[in-house]
């Protein structure tokens, strides 16, 4: 894809449209194609040449095939889970001891911390499990998929046994005193306080789970309509989920055995993603979902759930055609986070924001810029590793090269901060598998999520600049 010159403000232009588009009509694939093809465009090609490059560019990476192969696996499994019975035979089991919507919502808020070690296997594996609970009571959709999409990185930048916590101590390398990986982590953990979005997104959500605090902005109609009127979405949504799982059906005569069936799977999931981090220091997610997947490939052809071999692929293929819609929208949010890159729009809001980083404001304004960065491109990973290089030496060269109050400050605003835009933007790859994994429409679940997560970004902004305020 050929790289024009510096575009300024207008190298935004994709993403805002994107944006506008997908709030206005609430179609989110059409909107990122559309800003996909202007993005094609402003690189010098005509729209079929530029979306053509763009799409091959962005797709045929390691990355976006990984995580397609993770939505596949999740696709089978949970259509042979399906096939078994055992969703539904756990939600009848579950609500003979769960008995209210509070105590529906709370449980899938505390499954998704369960799963802290991964910001994609939590909603994956959370809201397959709890969405029949969650239905049966009447929550929701657009509240399932908020719950597991704040539970799932914002848990993950808590904690230190996670790939996020790997990430962000290596960034951390060769900045002041911070020597080696071991040093990095040790910062990332003194940081931890410090990073005031990750606590409240996290916090929030619980609060709101348990009917501690009442809902507001679009939110509070979406529980009114599921409470009164028995739709857990709104007329006209489209679920993040093909109809093919609503399709399949256990075979009859058949037990729905949880223990062989859904207990076991799990257990290997688990064991398989937390035995690869204790070992190797990162989650192996698409091993552990295939792993499962081939147990429950033999089990359920031993229990004679399946007709024969062509059933078990049949069963297989409506899995797969289940999460389609879900893909799309992530390919066509990777491709439109390509064409950002390559128009050079991560350079231009930092060269914007540059001249914020005065040394009482650094800490909120590594938070403003990581969260307009990473909202932008739907990336947090990718604002880390812009911005890290920026704010830490500058941290660092105003504490003296100490670890001080102010660098722990400016790691946990960092951290928030790039959290951001992963928690809250549209095409950010957690926020459509939270969508996935909740059974949402996409950008319902977006516009209902957004003024909790801007609330929480708000607070964090006054922590801060109060902060930086005292200390000046």
């Amino acid at each position: 894809m050929p790289v024009p010159a510096p575009l300024g403000a207008l190298s935004l232009l994709p993403v805002v449209l994107a944006l506008g588009l997908a709030f206005w009509t609430r179609n989110a694939a059409l909107s990122l194609l559309a800003g996909c093809i202007v993005g094609g465009v402003l690189t010098g090609l005509d729209p079929a040449s530029g979306l053509s490059q763009i799409l091959r560019t962005s797709l045929g990476t390691s990355d976006f095939i990984w995580v397609m192969m993770i939505e596949v696996a999740v696709g089978v499994m949970i259509a042979f889970y399906l096939r078994a019975g055992v969703i539904g035979a756990f939600a009848a089991w579950a609500s003979t001891r769960l008995r209210s919507r509070r105590a529906a919502s709370g449980f899938a808020w505390v499954l998704g911390l369960f799963v802290f070690f991964s910001d994609y296997f939590s909603p994956l594996f959370a809201g397959p499990i709890a969405r029949p609970l969650t239905d049966r009571y009447r929550v929701s959709r657009e509240q399932l998929a908020y719950l597991l999409d704040s539970t799932s990185a914002p848990v993950a930048t808590l904690l230190p046994l996670s790939g996020w916590a790997v990430y962000i101590a290596g960034l951390m390398v060769g900045h002041g005193p911070v020597a080696s990986a071991a040093d990095g982590m040790a910062l990332f953990i003194r940081a931890i306080p410090f990073n005031f979005y990750g606590w409240l997104a996290t916090m929030l959500a619980g609060l709101l789970a348990f009917g501690l605090l009442p809902h507001f902005g679009p939110m509070r109609r979406a529980e009114a309509r599921a409470l009164h009127e028995g739709k857990v979405l709104r007329d006209g949504a489209v679920p993040l989920t093909g109809g093919e799982l609503e399709a399949i059906r256990p075979r009859p005569g058949r037990q729905p055995g949880l223990f062989a069936y859904l207990v076991i799977p799990v257990a290997i999931v688990l064991g398989v993603a937390v035995g690869t981090f204790a070992a190797l220091g990162e989650v192996r997610i698409l091993e552990a979902f295939l792993a499962g997947v081939m147990y429950q490939a033999a089990a359920l052809a031993f229990g004679r759930h399946f007709e024969g071999v062509a059933d078990a692929v049949d069963v297989a293929m409506a899995g797969i055609k289940g999460v389609l819609p879900a893909i799309v929208i992530l390919a066509l949010a990777y491709a439109i986070n390509g064409v950002s890159k390559t128009l050079g729009a991560q350079q231009y809001i930092v060269s914007a924001t540059a001249g914020w980083m005065t040394a009482g404001f650094l800490p909120a304004a590594t938070f403003g810029s990581g969260a307009l960065i990473s909202f932008f491109t739907g990336t947090s990973w990718g604002t880390y590793a812009i911005l890290a290089p920026i704010v830490m030496p500058v941290a660092f060269s105003l504490s003296g090269g100490a670890v001080d109050t102010q660098v722990l400050f400016t790691v946990g605003a960092l951290v928030g901060g790039g959290l951001f835009g992963d928690h809250a933007s549209p095409m950010s790859d957690t926020t459509c598998l939270s969508s996935f994994g909740a059974g949402s429409d996409h950008m319902d679940h977006v516009t209902t999520q957004l003024p909790y997560a801007l609330t929480a970004a708000a607070i964090s902004m006054g922590v801060l600049v109060a902060a930086g305020w005292l200390a000046s």
